[in-house]
């Protein structure tokens, strides 16, 4: 997770600075004590928020100022300058505001304040009842900013999953990996649910959707919504393989998943990895740390060729080999007997188990009649189907592409979580177009990879540093234009390509 172990940067603010310290329209990273702080200057203005993201403890001097906002440069989340409120997903929480004294012409910064409240919604009177399918990142979302934008109408989750709302991108990394205990999974306990009135239903399946009556069948209930939110998610492709569908072949998408891969993951204990995606790597590095051993089959001649280039796919081949994984790559499984995985050519893999992370399939059967399916439920530019009411968002959503038009489907944590803030404020006729750009992290060895961007087909490829120093950012482009970029100890410029490529999808 990442807390700053070392001592605050910058200059101690209750010992004051000269304003000319603060850079017009910037900041000016300093502490109060053992806080971190960031001191700026707005329309000549002064203001002091705390500088330590409240996501995964990233430090927010180090990131990137927009207006009146700063980015964080470990993943991405906004906050407010002014008010610390937390603007963009992967951050809900705010971070605390500070008490500015100008004393002729110096600043100090001692006191905590009293940040103002967010701004409130006008609510459309015939909004009373809303409903989310789902509780992972996009429905956990809508959730938070209904209420943070003054709803207070019913408000029902029903999510298929066992536990509350997770941090699942931690599943495949910390995790697994023993480094993250349990209480940091969940998103809220339980008794945020209870502050917020959010009717959270565990292991609930929706049965029927009727859009012509607006109801919901869960269970032995019919639920009544205004508006509703289908954030089903995606669910893993499971390969029809002779024997594996025996205890000993283990997905990993939800915790309960997490949970038993890591009952079996003990050091000395032999493990095959089918898939060379983010979770097949991410669980590889994982197990790794428990002391398991890992051979990779991948069809892939080189992992993430097509995705990201045969220099980045060399590259997390090679970190995964430093650290004792072996690779059957252009290989495909044929037959596990619960101790020996047969691959295609004959060739067998001793494994005391296995871990299959070969993608996810969008889950659309609840889609009704006037809900229109193209690999995912397809929805408009505000995220809205084509039945009255009715909004989808998250691994599920096949949507415009602000840049190009064309529909899309991003299966990326942060993106589902902006995707759910974006459909709150359009369930209350606020008339938001989603234009994120997507963004996801990966970290395997503790090294750490970030891409912002999409890019389904480029035609050129630069690389800019070192790669073998893991200090590189790799641009991907069509036609000339950016599309996406992935970046590697270069955390400043992949919050620069995200804003270049934000600036081409406005409206």
């Amino acid at each position: 997770m990442g807390q700053p172990t070392e001592p605050p940067a910058g200059p101690d603010f209750t010992q004051g600075i000269d304003r000319d310290q603060v850079p017009i329209g910037g900041t000016l990273a300093g502490h109060v004590g053992d806080e971190p702080v960031l001191l700026s200057r707005l329309d000549g203005k002064f203001h002091a928020i705390g500088a330590t993201c409240t996501h995964y403890g990233g430090p927010l001097g180090e990131g990137l100022v927009v207006g009146a906002t700063v980015r964080c440069p470990w993943h991405h989340a906004c906050f407010d300058l002014r008010t610390g409120e937390a603007l963009h997903a992967p951050a809900f929480a705010p971070v605390e505001c500070w008490r500015v004294e100008e004393v002729g012409q110096r600043l100090f910064v001692r006191a905590r304040a009293k940040a103002p409240p967010p701004a409130r919604a006008v609510l459309p009177a015939d909004v009373r009842s809303i409903v989310i399918v789902g509780g992972g990142a996009a429905g956990f979302a809508c959730a938070v900013e209904l209420r943070k934008l003054g709803y207070d109408g019913r408000l029902t989750m029903l999510s298929a999953d066992a536990d509350p709302p997770y941090d699942r991108p931690n599943l495949s990394k910390d995790y697994l990996a023993g480094t993250a205990p349990e209480e940091w999974i969940p998103l809220r306990d339980d008794t945020f649910y209870r502050a917020q009135r959010i009717e959270l239903k565990l292991s609930a399946r929706v049965s029927r959707l009727d859009t012509a009556a607006r109801t919901v069948a869960v269970g032995g209930e019919t639920l009544a919504y205004d508006r509703l939110l289908l954030a089903t998610g995606a669910d893993p492709v499971e390969l029809p393989i002779p024997g594996f569908s025996n205890g000993n072949v283990h997905l990993l998408r939800s915790l309960g998943d997490a949970r038993a891969l890591i009952a079996r993951a003990s050091s000395g204990t032999r493990a095959a990895v089918i898939g060379s995606n983010f979770i097949g790597l991410e669980a590889a590095a994982s197990l790794r740390t428990r002391g398991v051993e890992v051979e990779i089959v991948s069809e892939s001649i080189v992992p993430f060729a097509r995705v990201f280039g045969r220099a980045v796919g060399q590259f997390l081949q090679q970190l995964h080999e430093a650290h004792g994984v072996r690779f059957h790559l252009a290989r495909t499984p044929a037959a596990f007997d619960g101790r020996r995985l047969t691959l295609d050519d004959g060739s067998r893999i001793e494994a005391d188990f296995v871990v299959a992370g070969v993608g996810v399939r969008p889950r659309t059967a609840l889609a009704a009649s006037g809900i229109a399916v193209a690999d995912g439920i397809v929805v408009d530019r505000t995220l809205a189907t084509a039945a009255p009411g009715v909004f989808a968002a998250g691994d599920v959503a096949a949507y415009p592409d602000p840049i190009d038009g064309r529909p899309v489907r991003i299966e990326h944590w942060v993106t589902a979580e902006r995707q759910g803030q974006v459909v709150a404020r359009n369930m209350l006729g606020l008339a938001t177009p989603f234009a994120a750009v997507p963004f996801f992290w990966t970290e395997q060895y503790g090294v750490s990879l970030r891409y912002v961007g999409h890019s389904r087909h480029w035609d050129e490829v630069r690389i800019d540093g070192d790669m073998a120093a893991r200090d590189f950012i790799v641009r991907y482009y069509r036609q000339g234009a950016m599309r996406a970029s992935l970046a590697c100890g270069r955390d400043r410029e992949s919050l620069e390509d995200e804003l270049a490529l934000e600036r081409m999808a406005a409206p």
